[in-house]
């Protein structure tokens, strides 16, 4: 696990997709991994921000989630997705900072929590819940605007294609993570405490009324064929 970092510092970063009236969506590099990292900005009813799996953005970038609104929740998704989440707190003192109800000691490790998802004040536009089959150790963020349903997921399932080289061949043949839609070995050897259970959720969630798209927290969006695309990704376990 990445040790969290101690200062505001942006590595590589995309520029901000702006992809309906309540969602924004960042792609960063993760220093030293090959592998990409997803932000993910939601508007709540009241105009606050969310900001699940925060990352350290340039000057630019951060000017923009200002001026869209004032951050009023920090979201660390799981007790791995730490990275930023202390500068994130240091920048933003006044945000709530949430996590799953089973990740929260490890995530004070690092940062302190303010409520967890069962915990969280109910929203009209922006929901948090912790996953079936995993002992609450992760969750998933609903966003709900004009356009449809965002489902945002973090590491229940990998969206990224087969690298090159070493970290390439660990990446695709041992922890099983790229060449997604899928759940990863480590999710599953890891994470998963009841597969069936596990499996009925995201089921469920691939019928969530007007999906648009799936944001996974390791590369691409799911916009295509979503329903189906998250069943199979399941289908095995």
């Amino acid at each position: 696990m990445a040790k969290a970092n101690a200062v505001w510092k942006a590595h590589d970063h995309s520029s901000i997709q702006k992809l309906s009236d309540r969602v924004w969506r960042l792609e960063g590099s993760i220093p030293g991994i090959p592998m990409r990292r997803v932000m993910v900005v939601a508007k709540r009813g009241d105009g606050g921000l969310v900001v699940h799996n925060g990352i350290a953005l340039r000057d630019t970038e951060i000017a923009e989630v200002d001026a869209w609104g004032p951050v009023k929740q920090i979201v660390v998704p799981n007790g791995y997705h730490r990275l930023d989440s202390k500068v994130f707190h240091d920048r933003y003192p006044a945000a709530q900072v949430v996590a799953p109800d089973g990740a929260r000691k490890k995530v004070e490790d690092v940062v302190p929590v303010n409520a967890t998802f069962t915990e969280v004040a109910p929203d009209p536009h922006v929901e948090l819940l912790n996953l079936d089959g995993v002992k609450a150790r992760e969750g998933a963020m609903i966003v709900k605007d004009n356009d449809g349903t965002t489902l945002v997921l973090t590491d229940a399932l990998f969206n990224m294609p087969h690298g090159s080289g070493g970290p390439g061949f660990v990446l695709k043949h041992v922890t099983g993570s790229s060449g997604g839609p899928k759940v990863s070995n480590l999710f599953k050897w890891f994470v998963i405490s009841d597969k069936r259970a596990f499996r009925a959720h995201i089921e469920r969630l691939a019928d969530l009324p007007n999906l648009r798209r799936v944001i996974v927290a390791h590369h691409q969006t799911i916009d295509t064929d979503i329903a189906s695309t998250l069943r199979t990704a399941v289908a095995s376990l």
